[in-house]
């Protein structure tokens, strides 16, 4: 029983740092540096306890897991971390006392240690299931290389060869699973970016016919007016007349940096941003989108609503809400847009349609995965939407009443310009 525990153990010290990783330092931290040095002292620390608590065979046998955040860390950290984890076990062994066992773990990282590095770039570059056998080929490698050196330096003995056998099959097993595991949550998060930039391809599929209109009519009024430029009896009208040519063309240049913007892959790096500039820009997308849909849009919108986040990722949520509102009215209507400070330190951001509306039942289940009113809606539009705004460590509140309308009110942490 105490030889499962330690067991249990172990295995615990190895998924904390994992767990650590893909639950918050994958989402807070942006900074590819940042995140190997979090992850390098985490690996670090797993080391330490794994050495602090080891599996106990008998009187003298001792064995523990260190190897394997050792391999993790210098397979998906590189060089550098490899060598830093490295000198840290050689390091807390001498503070143990030094003895024949400390012998054996500098002989077995000099063997071991330069066959790792060797692997490490085809190791990032291959597919999951060469991965794993990478992993598990140099598991192998690893305790071999300790049966052979702890032998030679403390000698051949059944009870020996036998221990060590278990530990070799114990370390494999267990790199087996951590290399699939952690492939696995890598692939996870792989598919979640995708999903959402998938999302966005498909909302501006969807938008280009309409911003080709859009763009369209400026251009048709732009030349139209250079035209009458040419007629020699309109000399009076002729400023008036290129005033308002050069204000179709910035309209149409907006709309396509607008567009262009949108359709750009995202960057999570989060900045200041204004939310109600970010709210006109939307509102400049979906105007025509709306028009088509004979419904109107109604704004008001505060300066200086300042919040900290992704201005793209957070025009494709608005820009999501937006549309459905749109198509929530195929007889057409009116949305309401507000942004606003609120005295609670938070900036709101309205909209409201007048809609078919939601049942309770209906608004409990949205922004789940592949829920969705419309005939040929998937739900994932909105399921980003919720999960854009949560990353800014933002809340949406939904109130509906079938055939009444919905509103969504999105509520995000006000920062204050510095003077």
């Amino acid at each position: 029983m105490s030889i499962i525990k330690d067991f249990l153990l172990q295995l615990t010290l190895m998924v904390i740092p994992i767990f650590v990783y893909f639950t918050f330092i994958t989402e807070k931290v942006k900074s590819d540096n940042n995140k190997k040095v979090l992850m390098t002292f985490l690996w670090g620390i797993s080391i330490i306890l794994c050495i602090s608590f080891p599996l106990s065979f008998g009187q003298d046998a001792r064995l523990d897991l260190r190897f394997i955040p050792l391999l993790f860390g210098t397979l998906y950290l590189g060089f550098g971390p490899g060598v830093f984890l490295s000198v840290l076990v050689i390091l807390y062994r001498l503070y143990s006392g030094i003895n024949m066992g400390v012998y054996t773990t500098v002989l077995v990282l000099l063997l071991s240690l330069p066959v790792i590095l060797f692997f490490q770039k085809t190791f990032v570059s291959s597919n999951k299931d060469k991965r794993i056998k990478i992993a598990v080929g140099l598991a192998l490698y690893y305790c071999l290389v300790g049966l052979t050196s702890f032998g030679i330096l403390n000698g051949f003995s059944l009870d020996i060869v036998k221990v060590q056998l278990i530990h070799l099959i114990f370390v494999v097993a267990v790199t087996w699973f951590f290399t699939m595991l952690m492939e696995t949550i890598r692939e996870i998060h792989q598919l979640r970016t995708e999903l959402l930039n998938s999302e966005k391809l498909k909302v501006v599929s969807e938008l280009s016919s309409v911003f080709a209109h859009e763009i369209r009519n400026p251009m048709q009024v732009t030349r139209g007016f250079l035209q009458l430029l040419d007629d020699p009896e309109l000399p009076k009208s002729k400023k008036e007349y290129i005033k308002i040519s050069i204000e179709e063309l910035d309209r149409a240049n907006e709309i396509i940096d607008d567009f262009l913007t949108f359709g750009k892959p995202t960057v999570n790096n989060n900045i200041k941003v204004n939310a109600g500039y970010q709210m006109e820009r939307v509102i400049n997308i979906i105007q025509g989108y709306s028009q088509n849909h004979h419904v109107k849009i109604q704004t008001k919108i505060e300066d200086d609503c300042w919040i900290d986040a992704n201005p793209q990722k957070l025009n494709q949520s608005l820009i999501n809400i937006m549309k459905n509102a749109v198509e929530s009215m195929p007889n057409g209507g009116t949305v309401w847009v507000t942004c606003t400070a609120t005295t609670d330190g938070n900036i709101e951001i309205m909209i409201k349609d007048q809609g078919i509306g939601m049942t309770k039942k209906q608004q409990d289940r949205l922004g789940s995965p592949f829920y969705s009113l419309k005939e040929n809606g998937t739900g994932l539009g909105m399921m980003v939407s919720f999960q854009i705004i949560r990353s800014f460590k933002g809340t949406i509140k939904v109130n509906s009443e079938k055939g009444r309308g919905t509103e969504f009110i999105i509520l995000l942490p006000q920062i204050f310009q510095t003077k």
